[in-house]
């Protein structure tokens, strides 16, 4: 295998129903940003059934090149029959990066192609950047803990691939006169010979938001001390129409479910309002909200990590500075007419 016959930055497009995963769109945007350095293509490849009119809003979204298979057999995701289509494009057309977003599907896939293409993956990565003269993929992701930093580097195999979390990159704004260019390809697929049949899809129809999609979050950490201490977290959020959310400490401890655990190992949020109080900003931490609009952080060691990523920062003692706060908004509210508004 001769690297140098590697050429090209490539994202798979994720779609459900229709409807291209946000995450797609996001690494897009970082995908540019790696093809401009390597000069080369930014391309977007696709895979569904009657999926060829999302090929335009792809190239809208910064792809130079969308690569597109429509099939019936590929109407519903099952690793055979994409990994079959991921194959075909990247032995024929040999790109030198693949990104995919770190979605259930995503890392399905990405892990099954790496295995067939006999290459190198690197998993939940949080940051991507490009070694131009060597022409290497720089995944970076928090290891031993997330006490580092750790950038994984695949030297010897192409093409170089990745998996990267949603919400941590961000999309370009889309440019609906963007020129690209559309390249269709064919594939021998029979449902017959697929060895998993799609049943039934059941969608999640809680009611229950989902914290990654508030607007604006209150973060507590274990610096608050203890349970009770932590209910002026909920006082708070409740005050100014806010998501609760809280460290892996905090989960650990028992005082708040995994699915409201924000970092590494919990959900990524971008909101508008991120407030961190009593979190240190471990990295395993900020890499889940570090792209947040405005990170309020309040913390009484001025030393801590977590003032290095806020956009303000209050030195001082949790337990007097919160009470304040809700007396402050229960006011501003009042003149609001009870609402607070953050467009």
């Amino acid at each position: 295998m001769n690297l140098d016959d590697y050429r090209g930055v490539w994202v798979f497009i994720e779609q459900n129903d229709g409807k291209i995963e946000d995450v797609s769109l996001e690494l897009l945007g970082a995908g540019r940003k790696l093809a401009d350095k390597l000069e080369v293509p930014l391309g977007g490849f696709l895979l569904g059934n009657q999926i060829r009119p999302l090929a335009n809003q792809v190239i809208s979204y910064g792809a130079d090149e969308v690569y597109v298979i429509d099939h019936p057999v590929l109407k519903d995701y099952r690793t055979e029959s994409y990994m079959s289509g991921v194959m075909l494009l990247a032995q024929k057309y040999m790109p030198e990066i693949i990104l995919y977003g770190a979605t259930p599907n995503g890392k399905d896939l990405a892990s099954a192609v790496a295995t067939d293409l006999v290459t190198g993956l690197t998993a939940d990565t949080t940051m991507l950047d490009v070694d131009v003269d060597n022409r290497l993929l720089e995944a970076s992701r928090p290891a031993f803990g997330g006490n580092i930093m750790a950038t994984i580097l695949c030297k010897k195999h192409r093409p170089q691939m990745a998996t990267v979390r949603p919400k941590v990159m961000k999309a370009l704004e889309p440019d609906a006169g963007r020129q690209g260019k559309i390249i269709e390809e064919k594939i021998a697929l029979n449902e017959a010979e697929m060895r998993t049949k799609v049943l039934q899809i059941v969608n999640d129809v809680t009611k229950k938001a989902k914290l990654a999609d508030a607007h604006v979050i209150v973060c507590g950490g274990k610096g608050l001390g203890d349970l009770q201490n932590f209910q002026l977290i909920h006082e708070l959020a409740e005050t100014i129409g806010a998501s609760v959310g809280g460290t892996r400490d905090v989960v650990e401890a028992g005082w708040l479910p995994h699915e409201q655990q924000v970092g590494q190992t919990g959900e990524t949020v971008t909101p508008k309002i991120y407030f961190a109080i009593g979190v240190s900003g471990a990295i395993q931490h900020v890499v889940g909200m570090k792209n947040s609009e405005f990170i309020i952080a309040i913390n009484k060691d001025p030393n801590a990590p977590i003032f290095d990523v806020a956009t303000y920062g209050i030195v001082g003692d949790a337990m007097e500075i919160i009470p304040k706060l809700i007396e402050q908004f229960k006011k501003l509210k009042a003149e609001k007419g009870g609402e607070l508004s953050y467009a």
